[in-house]
């Protein structure tokens, strides 16, 4: 399975970007938020979703992994596919999805295309219990999509911390310092932890 590609953008539309590596040009489905995140760089890296079918073969990119987390997710609820989840990724951000089926409002969700009432229902009752937001939550969230979070987490653990007690600590760091570079997160969290 591929997790990601990193390489040069050689093309990019508002639904799909071609990212070439090692000769080889890999066309992605993005949604408009990677498409934004995207806009203006040379080389980028996204996070890969393949959607293997007997009839096609598809990749998905996500500019982060919380956006290809809660793509999967999407995905799990019955009668969304694909380009329904791609859609509904590009009409909010993560964190205004995550809110909107976190506190069950089916009108908000039936403004994007291709969602009706039940369907909005089905995706709130589906996803509302796997996607609990608070305000600490959205702070954990906000510093995994913080590179510099991401990272420090990820070190924290390597060094036998608690992954809830590292993204609730690199959260608070993050919230207060939000121009932090992995190492000062790494050192302010060690003092925390």
């Amino acid at each position: 399975m591929i997790d990601y590609i990193r390489g040069e953008v050689a093309e990019l539309t508002p639904a799909s970007a071609t990212i070439e590596t090692a000769g080889i040009g890999y066309f992605i489905n993005i949604s408009l938020n990677t498409y934004a995140s995207l806009s203006g760089q040379k080389n980028a890296k996204l996070f890969i979703y393949e959607a293997i079918r007997e009839d096609a073969y598809q990749l998905f990119g996500f500019f982060d992994k919380q956006e290809r987390e809660l793509f999967i997710l999407l995905i799990s609820v019955s009668g969304i596919g694909a380009s329904t989840a791609r859609m509904m990724l590009s009409s909010m951000t993560v964190q205004e999805l995550t809110n909107v089926i976190a506190s069950g409002n089916s009108d908000i969700l039936k403004t994007v295309k291709g969602i009706g009432l039940k369907t909005a229902q089905r995706v709130i009752v589906d996803l509302k219990d796997k996607i609990k937001i608070s305000g600490v939550e959205q702070v954990e969230m906000f510093a995994a999509n913080n590179p510099a979070g991401e990272e420090a987490i990820a070190a924290l653990v390597m060094l036998g911390f608690p992954q809830q007690a590292s993204q609730k600590v690199v959260a608070k760091i993050l919230k207060d310092k939000p121009d932090n570079t992995v190492e000062q997160v790494i050192k302010t969290a060690l003092k925390m932890l």
